[in-house]
């Protein structure tokens, strides 16, 4: 065998490598959406039987200040209002593009992957489980 076929076979066995880390990384990363979102119906459902309403959800720019009108209804997760489910079980981060055209047409983030630790890797530091976020929200919901 050549070098120039060894460093073909290192090349070929590298690229398996990482493609089957990352394959396990996005099935880890499923499983734990899916894990969060059960939990998630879970606590819509308690909030329902506890008679905690959904309320109109609104967002906040990137940039500048103030709120815009979305189209989702449901629960804000913290009192800073960064972050929101909807009654199927969605989980949204509230921050959105501003600009005039969304602050005159409203805006609608989509929805993003739940994580079972909120926070994780963020600057600020604040990280918590999400069950602990749903349960803090059943005691004490976020207004309006």
């Amino acid at each position: 065998m050549s070098a120039q076929d060894d460093q073909a076979e290192w090349i070929r066995h590298r690229r398996e490598v990482v493609e089957a880390k990352e394959q396990a990384l996005r099935a880890a990363r499923q499983d734990e959406h899916e894990r969060a979102t059960a939990l998630i119906r879970e606590a819509v459902a308690g909030y329902a039987a506890a008679g905690i309403d959904p309320i109109p959800l609104r967002a906040r720019p990137y940039t500048g200040s103030g709120t815009l009108r979305t189209s989702l209804q449901g629960w804000y997760l913290k009192q800073d209002r960064s972050l929101a489910v909807d009654a199927a079980g969605n989980y949204y981060v509230m921050r959105v593009e501003g600009g005039l055209l969304a602050r005159l047409r409203g805006a609608d983030p989509g929805p993003s992957p739940a994580p079972l630790v909120v926070g994780r890797g963020a600057r600020d530091g604040d990280t918590f489980e999400l069950t602990e976020l749903l349960r803090l929200r059943r005691e004490d919901p976020v207004r309006p």
